[in-house]
Parts: structure tokens; sequence; C-alpha cells
């Protein structure tokens, strides 16, 4: 698939978004901290991010103008079970800013507007996930791993950026950076099954099976279907060399995984806050989100639609 830049964007600062909300949701319910430097930093960001992401996706539209009617299918579609459970994150996360930021509390019903759109925020983050793992046309997305690659990725980055907010506010960096660095070898678990089953996967068609002569023996294009480029050739049948896809994956590796770790270690081993801790934190923040976007890139890019198969591809 052609990789839209303005859906990396959705998927990554979205994720990031929906992630910091959850960890926020819980520091508040777990600890009664109403530090305002946490709310006025933390809670902008996460809802910016979100936002931010929600408002990029429509610019994948061909109408962006009617991106509203797309709730109207809620039965039947992800995509609108992605977008109404996103409006309705923001109205428990709205009343948590409002009581943590406006009234400078978060335990209470504050408390449990934060928790209810963490839970929310999940169930968004799911929702997204499924309209790519729904797609049985394009075989690397129509797998188990989706779905827990996108939750873990989501928990990861949003932890990462609690941790510069709460090193500035002088909080406590140990409880929320080794969960974060779990979530970071998760979602590094996934991807790599994710990879190694996606690589070593038989074909779930080919061009016999898609014309229905796979009897007569090897099937083959020989002469293609139009004389200039396609819809279909330009953004469904993206191609990615292999050694550039290796490199990639090794990039996205170790910005998305062996930076962060390495500083949260640090942090982990060296405890305390202040001016050196945020600087250290901030760069696994910045780093761990390099490394989604490569791999969320990639992602796109190294996935197959079927339908190249009327377009000279052998198998999918």
């Amino acid at each position: 698939m052609h990789p839209a830049l303005s859906v990396i964007f959705f998927t990554t600062a979205s994720g990031a978004g929906y992630g910091l909300l959850v960890w926020l949701a819980l520091y508040a319910a777990l600890t009664g901290d109403a530090d305002p430097l946490i709310g006025w930093i933390g809670l902008p960001l996460a809802l910016g991010l979100v936002t931010a992401g929600l408002l990029s996706s429509t610019f994948h539209l061909g109408h962006p103008e009617r991106a509203w009617r797309a709730m109207s299918q809620w039965r039947s579609s992800w995509l609108s079970r992605e977008g109404l459970a996103a409006v309705l994150t923001y109205i428990p996360a709205l009343l948590f800013a409002a009581g943590w930021v406006l009234i400078g509390r978060n335990d209470g019903v504050w408390s449990i507007a934060g928790l209810v759109a963490a839970v929310l925020a999940m169930v968004t983050v799911y929702c997204t996930a499924m309209i790519y793992q729904s797609l049985k046309t394009i075989p690397r997305w129509h797998n188990g791993f989706t779905v827990p690659g996108y939750l873990a990725m989501a928990m990861a980055t949003g932890g990462l950026w609690i941790l510069p907010i709460l090193a500035l506010s002088g909080g406590e960096l140990q409880p929320v950076a080794l969960p974060t660095a779990g979530f970071l070898l998760l979602s590094a678990a996934i991807k790599w099954r994710y990879w190694t089953a996606t690589d070593n996967a038989a074909p779930t068609a080919t061009s016999g099976t898609a014309t229905g002569l796979s009897n007569l023996g090897a099937v083959r294009l020989l002469e293609g279907p139009t004389t200039s480029e396609t819809y279909v050739m330009r953004e469904m049948g993206y191609k990615i060399g292999r050694k550039h896809a290796l490199k990639l994956r090794q990039l996205a590796g170790l910005f998305g995984l062996l930076i962060p770790v390495a500083v949260l270690t640090a942090v982990l081993v060296m405890p305390g806050s202040g001016i050196m801790a945020s600087g250290l934190v901030l760069l696994a923040a910045i780093s761990g989100s390099i490394g989604v976007v490569l791999e969320r890139w990639l992602y796109f890019a190294e996935a197959k639609h079927v339908s190249t198969l009327y377009y000279g591809e052998e198998f999918a």
C-alpha cells in the first residue's frame, strides 16, 4: 500500500495521545496528585495529539467535508465505530481536564471521568486497529498481531511522553518508567512475531487462483490491463526493496526500542528527577516516537492488496 503521510501521522499521533490520556487517568486514580503542572501540560498535549491525528485522517478522504457521515455505519464499519468512540472519548476527557486544570482536583468524580476516558481511549485505538485487521484483501494486516501491536504501542508511547512531564514536576519516575519499558518490550516482541509470520506466510491467493486458470499451469501477465498508471497500481501495489525494508526495520528497532529502553534503564538505576532526568526521558520520548513513525510507514509500505494480482503480481 502507498504510505499516506496523513494516515501515518493519524495512527502515531492519536495513538500517543490516547496512551498519554490513559497514563494521566491512572496516575490521578492511583496517586491523587493534582499537580497543576502535570495537568496543564499533560492534558492539552494528550488531547492535542488526538485532535491533530483525527483531523489529519480526514485529508486521506476524497471528500473530507463528508467525514461526519462515516459514523452513520457503526453497525457494520470499524471506521464508523472508531469515529463514534473518538467523539465519545472527548466527553469524559474534557470533564477530567476541567476538574484537574480549572478546579485543581482529579479525585472522586473527576477521577472516574478520567478512567472512563481511558477505557474509551483504548476502545478507540482498538477500533482503529480493527479497520486494518478486518481487511481480508490485505493479508499482511489480516492477522492476530495488528490489534495487540496497536494497543501496546499506544501505551508505550503514552508512557514515554508522560515521563518528561513527571520529571519537570519533580514526580517519581520509577513507577511509570518500569511498566513503560515493559510495554516497549511487548511492542517489540509483537512486531518481531508480526514480521516473522508475514514474511514466511504462504500466499493467500495467486494470479492463477484469481483468474481461475491455476489448473492450466503457471499464470503470468502477458499485457497490462491499462496503458497508464491507475489508482490500484499507485495506491495498492507500492513496492519497497527488501534491503531497504530490512534497514528501516533495524532503524525502527534502534529508535523505537533500544534507545528508549536504555534511557529508562538509566532512569531506574539513578532514582530522582530534575533537569538531567527530564532531558533523558524527553530523549526517550522523541526517539520512541521516531521509531513508531518508521514502523508505521513500513506497516503500510509492505502491505499488498490482492487486486494487484490483476496487474502483474504473481501472489498476494
